[in-house]
């Protein structure tokens, strides 16, 4: 009987040693933080950033990136420290405070809003090197009129200097630093036009 009893108990414990769980891998987390070029005009008016939106499979820290034509594929270890477009908006607040009087977080104060929509941020593989492909949509609006005053696409790709997620994250900062450059001249630019000065 005891013979019996140390058997189901020794086939007990081989069981639970089978279920348990797999070894968890870290995850690797990662930051946009780009800085542009330092522009030399300034407007005297108050711009308000809304908050980015994201299209559809861009919207999480999860990152992405691309094998074969519209199939995204995200990184098993390798996230984001946050969504790109929450990491976005201080960096566009940091880009743009040295063109205008004061940039300000709700639009109730400001003579412009800038919105803004990350419509792609991936690595693609379909080529060699892979490359970062970063597209965001700038709108820039005169708040008292509600009248739209210019709209942008702003498209960047860098080679990524590694096959690897950190490749990526390190192409991803090169291309915002271009793009955020480019929207600061846009909102300088536009801002011109508006009489308010």
């Amino acid at each position: 009987m005891n013979y019996w009893i140390t058997l189901i108990f020794a086939a007990l414990l081989c069981g639970c040693t089978a279920l348990q769980a797999p070894e968890m891998q870290d995850t690797h987390l990662y930051l946009l933080d780009a800085k542009p070029a330092i522009a030399h005009a300034k407007s005297s008016q108050v711009l308000a950033v809304s908050m980015p939106v994201a299209r559809a499979g861009f919207d999480t820290p999860q990152m992405a990136f691309q094998r074969l034509p519209l199939e995204l594929e995200y990184f098993a270890t390798h996230r984001w420290a946050d969504t790109p477009a929450r990491m976005l908006k201080p960096l566009l607040v940091q880009a743009l405070e040295p063109e205008f009087k004061a940039v300000v977080q709700a639009p109730g104060s400001a003579d412009l809003r800038l919105d803004t929509e990350l419509i792609r941020l991936q690595q693609n593989f379909t080529t060699n090197p892979s490359r970062i492909q970063l597209t965001l949509r700038a709108q820039l609006t005169e708040i008292k009129g509600n009248r739209v005053i210019a709209v942008k696409l702003f498209d960047e790709s860098e080679n990524a200097l590694n096959e690897d997620a950190y490749g990526g994250v390190i192409a991803a900062n090169l291309a915002l630093q271009r793009i955020l450059t480019q929207i600061s001249e846009f909102c300088l630019n536009a801002s011109a036009g508006t009489g308010v000065r």
